[in-house]
């Protein structure tokens, strides 16, 4: 069947939301989704809580929580009433399920959540966590499809799927492999940051050239409730045209909204605490709730001073009452512009972590909460990326690279934690600052916050389905390396550097391959084979077959991969097999790599492990 739509997924570690686009008149909508907002009872919402509440065996009616068409939600709810009834039993609710996948200290397919509950007997892995999210929308696709008397349908619709750009290859492996699973079929990801860029040239159609010129570094900033990412885009131009590339992308960091909520919550239960109301760990789960509403309302509405907000009291009554306070706008600055995103220093870096004998196991949430200075540490690495590649470095001005950090020219926000507009003045100003230059960073004028990242997912799949459209060059956002033993004789006391070989470079573009014709392996035909792999998101320049002398100083370790030699046929066990290294990043934005024998088209793939012990 022929493609006639294309579906926009943000599989948010927050919230989600999909949007859907039509090919005959590139039209594009947002889907409200079909979900539990109470037992037995269904409400289509704009967005989908990223959450599971995962009900103890008698603590709702059996189908209390089933979609239309679904046999047996197994006591597992996904959505608002998760969230809403989860905050009141917080051991049975799975949250962050996203940045679970990126966790290379944990078995993503291991049923750890709720991460340290004692409550839930059968727990989910990362992997069957997000399966269940995007089972969800599959459910709510399908749903919105009938009440809008359409003829959408999986089979006729490009599906594409947003990763955070910080994703490595096993995290995207493992979405990729959870969206097949709840039957999405073969999806093509991509990267948020991107994803909210694209919205915004559909936002502005053609009038998105006159809003950037050659030489501009945009950079996008997207802050949402659970993590930040950020990346940059340049402009250059090719033959009398404007061409977009992407050309530097950020860390993992689960920094977001959601922190500042809980900031503000623990300000406000010291302040109700002085006026003598005290606040147990129940009240609190509220206060948060009540804190982000508040702060909404301020940032809404910039005449107001201060607003009033509550939470109920424990008692034994059904009319407890509630007890509650005021939150003043000074307060708010204090906590989210002063705390969140002060003016800090170009060259102040996040506070490393303190190195203790004895941590807690967990995500790792980053130890500081200053936005301001990730953005920095951002700009910083984007300098030695760009610098680390000529071809890059020519097509940014001499003004962008010279001084400590690469200097964007433009900025597009993203994400709820921009809705309000003190926030973006206060990150333009911070900008300003760092630049000094006489023409300020501005801000691309027509973005949407909230839906962005879904909508510019859905006209990205238009664009492919439609072969036309303005396309943002990207490819991998990071180069990958392959550990290589250094060979020579054996030193008592002494261990060689582990080398590092070059098998993907930055950039490979999708659809793309490259076979390493310099450098043939001599592997072992049936035995288990493992290599160590690692990436670089700066070093831009290297190409297939460079060498690096000492992988864990300069790379991060990403992934083990395995593989197995069956032996070809007429050889026994044993023999050693050339090969030479096959990589290819596909056209759904994955990595595949193989071992290509060099005296036959036999070949052998390399599977990416994910921790077992």
């Amino acid at each position: 069947m022929s493609k006639q739509y294309s579906l926009g997924i943000d599989l948010g570690t927050s919230n989600s939301a999909m949007t859907v686009a039509r090919l005959d008149d590139q039209s594009l909508e947002d889907l409200s989704i079909l979900q539990v907002v109470a037992p037995n009872t269904l409400e289509a919402r704009p967005g989908l809580a990223s959450n599971i509440y995962i009900a103890a065996a008698d603590e709702f009616p059996a189908g209390a929580f089933n979609l239309p068409g679904q046999e047996s939600s197994k006591n597992r709810v996904v959505g608002a009433f998760a969230r809403q009834h989860g905050a009141q039993v917080p051991d049975r609710l799975v949250s962050s399920a996203k940045s679970w996948l990126c966790n290379t200290q944990v078995d993503h397919r291991a049923p750890i959540l709720p991460w340290q509950s004692s409550s839930v007997e059968a727990k989910l892995s990362p992997i069957e966590a997000s399966r269940l999210y995007l089972e969800s929308l599959v459910y709510g696709f399908r749903a919105a499809a009938e009440e809008s008397q359409s003829d959408w349908s999986l089979e006729s619709t490009n599906v594409v799927l947003t990763v955070p750009a910080s994703f490595d290859e096993v995290a995207r492996s493992l979405t990729h492999e959870a969206a097949e699973a709840a039957g999405l079929g073969a999806v093509t990801l991509m990267e948020e940051p991107q994803a909210a860029f694209y919205a915004w040239l559909s936002q502005a159609g053609s009038e998105w050239r006159q809003q950037v010129r050659t030489g501009d570094i945009i950079l996008v900033c997207d802050v949402g409730g659970g993590t930040s990412d950020f990346s940059l885009i340049c402009v250059s131009e090719v033959e009398g045209n404007l061409e977009l590339e992407r050309i530097s992308v950020g860390e993992h960091l689960l920094l977001g909204g959601d922190n500042l909520d809980l900031a503000l919550a623990h300000v406000l239960r010291y302040q109700m605490e002085g006026e003598g109301s005290n606040i147990d760990d129940w009240q609190f789960l509220a206060l948060v709730h009540a804190s982000r509403q508040a702060k909404e309302t301020l940032f809404e509405n910039l005449d107001l001073t201060e607003v009033a907000l509550s939470v109920p009291s424990r008692g034994s009554s059904l009319f407890a009452g509630s007890v509650g306070t005021r939150l003043s706008r000074d307060t708010l600055n204090q906590v989210a512009l002063d705390g969140f995103l002060p003016m800090v220093e170009p060259t102040e870096m996040p506070a490393a972590r303190a190195s203790v004998g004895l941590q807690e196991f967990g995500l790792a949430y980053e130890s500081d909460p200053v936005l301001s200075k990730h953005l920095a540490r951002f700009l910083t690495r984007s300098l030695q990326n760009v610098k680390a590649n000529p071809s890059l470095t020519g097509k940014v001005s001499p003004q962008a690279v010279g001084g400590s950090f690469l200097k964007p020219t433009a900025v597009l926000f993203n994400g709820g934690f921009f809705n309000a507009s003190p926030a973006r003045e206060r990150c333009l100003a911070l900008l300003n600052q760092w630049t000094g230059a006489e023409a300020p960073v501005r801000e691309l004028a027509g973005a949407r916050y909230d839906k962005a990242v879904a909508h510019g997912a859905a006209y990205y799949g238009l664009n492919q389905l439609s072969g036309s459209g303005v396309r943002v060059k990207a490819g991998a956002s990071r180069s990958y390396y392959i550990g290589l033993e250094t060979a020579g004789l054996a030193i008592p006391g002494f261990k060689p550097p582990l080398k590092a070989l070059c098998v993907v470079p930055q950039g490979m573009e999708e659809g793309s391959e490259e076979i390493l014709d310099s450098k043939e392996f001599g592997l072992v035909t049936g035995e288990s084979v493992t290599f160590r792999f690692f990436s670089s998101a700066i070093r831009s320049g290297d190409v297939v077959g460079t060498i690096l002398p000492d992988a864990e100083k300069e790379l991060e370790e990403t992934l083990e991969l395995k593989t197995e030699l069956t032996p070809l046929e007429g050889q026994a066990a044993g023999e050693v097999v050339p090969v030479k290294l096959h990589a290819r990043v596909t056209e759904m934005g994955t990595l595949d790599l193989w071992m290509q024998h060099t005296r036959s088209d036999h070949r052998w793939k390399l599977e990416f492990a994910v921790r077992t012990d």
